[in-house]
C-alpha cells in the first residue's frame, strides 16, 4: 500500500512526529524527490539541535546523493543561516527543524536557490508524490556517478553578513541585553552575531537541546516569555531578546519587562528601512496594527496589506519589490535577504534604533503604540462560514473587506477581523481601537455573537 505523506508534508514545509510519521526511509526519499525537482548539482542542508536531527539529515543527504547529486552540510544552525547559505552560494536548501513544535517533532523547510520558498504550488506537491512513489517501489536508479557529501561552516560569514544589512549597529552604545534561547539555535548563532559589539549579554537557556527542558521554545506563548521578563527586570536590563527554536521568529522586551508588540518592532524597522531605501513599498498582514501603514505613510513608503502566512508576505514582496515585511507572529521578512524572514535581522536593528540614541526602548516606541489591540482570541465555531455571513450582516453599514476572513473597519478608528482556522473549528478574532474601553466594549460584543 502506498504510505500517505499529506499529513506531514504541509502546505509549506514538512512536519511530523518522529519517527511515526517522518523516520529516515522518509527523509531519505523526501531527499531524492527533492534532488530531481531541484536539478542539482548540489543542495545545501543545516539542522537545528533536536537529536533526530543528526539521522534525517543525513538519510536526507543519502537520497539526494542516489541522484547524482551533492550536499553541502553546514550543520548545526538556525533557519535563517540555512537562508544565507542557500542565498549567497545560489543553491537550493534543506532545513531540519520543527521550528516550535515539542521535542517529539521534526520537520524540513525546502528552498530553491536564492533561498526562495517551495510551497505546495511550486514543486513540494511534486515532492511529496515522488516520495510517495519512492517509498513503495524503490529510489529511482541514477545512471551516472553518485553525489558526495562535504561540510563547510558557514557561521562566520552569516554573522558577518547579518550586521552589514543592520546601519548603525557596529556604533551602538553599551547596551545591557537578556537573550533567551529556549535551548534552540539562537544559542547558536547569537554569540557569533554579537561578537564584537559592546553588548553585556545575560544567557538565558543558551545550551542546545531539543528536549526543551525549561520551557517550549515559543515566545508568542506569554508563559514562555516569563524567565526573560524577571531576568530584564533583575539585571536592569536595556532590553530582551527571545527566539523561537529556529530562531527565525524574535520576540522583544523593553527595560520595564514588558512585551514589544511585534506590529510596533514593524512599524520600527519600516521606518529605517524607508531611511535607507525612500519611497519603497513594506508589505504588513492585516492583523497587525493601524499603527504600521500610517508610519509607512509618514516615512514616504507605500504600505501594501496581505493575508496571514508567510507565503503571502512573501509572494507580495516579490511582486511589489517590497524592502520589507513584517507580521502580527514575530516574523520579519527583509529584501536584502533574499525576501526571507529572520529573526537575528529584527533582533539588530532593534539593538541599533534603541543604541544609536540615549533613551529608553519604551520611550523609542511610545510615538507608535497609539492603539489598544485585544491579541488574537479562538472560539470553538462548528459553521464558521455561517458566523462569519451572521457578523457581516450585522456590521452591514460599516465598512468590509474579505482579504483574510471578515474585517470589518468604523471611521471611529477601531476594526476586528474574524478568520477561520485551517485546520481546527476555531474563529479567530482580532480588535484594535484607540483607547482601552472601546476596545474592550468591540470586543465583548463580537466575542458574544461569536459565540451565541
Amino acid at each position: 500500500m502506498t504510505r500517505d505523506l499529506s499529513t506531514i508534508v504541509k502546505a509549506y514545509d514538512v512536519r511530523g512526529l518522529v519517527p511515526s510519521e517522518l523516520d529516515t526511509d522518509v527523509a531519505r526519499a523526501l531527499g531524492a524527490a527533492f534532488a530531481r525537482l531541484a536539478g542539482g548539482p548540489t543542495i545545501v542542508t543545516a539542522r537545528d539541535m533536536r537529536e533526530s536531527g543528526v539521522e534525517l539529515a543525513a538519510a536526507f543527504a543519502d537520497g539526494v546523493t542516489s541522484q547524482g547529486v551533492d550536499v553541502v552540510d553546514a550543520g548545526l544552525g538556525s533557519t535563517d543561516l540555512l537562508y544565507y547559505a542557500a542565498g549567497t552560494m545560489d543553491l537550493p536548501g534543506a532545513m531540519f527543524t520543527a521550528s516550535h513544535n515539542p521535542a517529539v517533532y521534526n520537520g524540513i523547510k525546502l528552498c530553491l536557490s536564492g533561498a526562495r520558498p517551495v510551497g505546495q504550488d511550486t514543486g513540494l506537491r511534486q515532492v511529496r508524490e515522488d516520495a510517495e512513489r519512492y517509498l513503495e517501489d524503490g529510489l529511482p536508479a541514477f545512471d551516472g556517478p553518485r553525489g558526495t557529501v562535504s561540510q563547510q561552516d558557514v557561521l562566520a560569514g552569516y554573522a558577518a553578513y547579518m550586521k552589514q544589512l543592520v546601519p548603525g549597529i557596529e556604533g551602538v552604545r553599551p547596551l545591557k541585553v537578556v537573550v533567551d534561547a529556549g535551548n534552540g539555535m539562537g544559542g547558536h548563532t547569537v554569540p557569533a552575531v554579537f561578537a564584537g559589539l559592546p553588548l553585556e549579554t545575560t544567557e538565558l537557556f543558551f545550551e542546545l537541546d531539543g528536549s526543551f527542558p525549561n520551557h517550549e521554545a515559543n515566545p508568542i506563548d506569554p508563559a514562555n516569555l516569563v524567565d526573560l521578563q524577571a531576568a530584564v527586570r533583575r539585571v536592569g536590563a536595556d532590553v530582551g531578546l527571545a527566539f523561537d527554536g529556529d530562531a527565525d521568529r524574535c520576540f522583544v522586551v523593553d527595560e520595564r519587562g514588558e512585551l514589544v508588540s511585534p506590529s510596533l518592532l514593524t512599524a520600527l524597522i519600516a521606518a529605517r528601512e524607508l531611511a535607507k531605501h525612500p519611497g519603497a513599498t513594506v508589505i504588513h498582514n492585516l492583523i497587525t496594527s493601524q499603527v504600521v501603514p500610517e508610519v509607512i505613510a509618514e516615512n514616504g513608503g507605500t504600505a501594501v496589506r496581505t493575508r496571514v502566512g508567510h507565503s503571502f508576505i512573501k509572494a507580495e514582496m516579490a511582486r511589489t519589490s517590497a524592502v520589507f515585511g513584517g507580521e502580527h507572529s514575530g516574523h520579519f521578512y527583509f529584501s536584502e535577504f533574499w525576501n526571507a524572514d529572520s529573526g537575528m535581522l529584527a533582533a539588530l536593528h532593534c539593538l541599533a534604533a534603541l543604541g544609536t540614541q540615549d533613551g529608553t526602548l519604551s520611550a523609542l516606541l511610545a510615538e507608535y503604540d497609539r492603539y489598544v489591540v485585544s491579541g488574537e482570541i479562538n472560539s470553538t465555531v462548528a459553521d464558521q462560514g455561517a458566523k462569519v455571513a451572521e457578523l457581516a450582516a450585522k456590521y452591514s453599514d460599516l465598512e468590509q473587506d474579505e482579504l483574510d476572513g471578515l474585517t470589518v473597519r468604523s471611521q471611529d478608528g477601531w476594526w476586528f477581523n474574524v478568520r477561520a482556522s485551517n485546520t481546527e473549528p476555531l474563529l479567530r478574532l482580532n480588535v484594535e481601537a484607540p483607547d482601552a474601553a472601546t476596545m474592550r466594549r468591540l470586543r465583548d460584543e463580537v466575542l458574544g455573537l461569536i459565540r451565541a
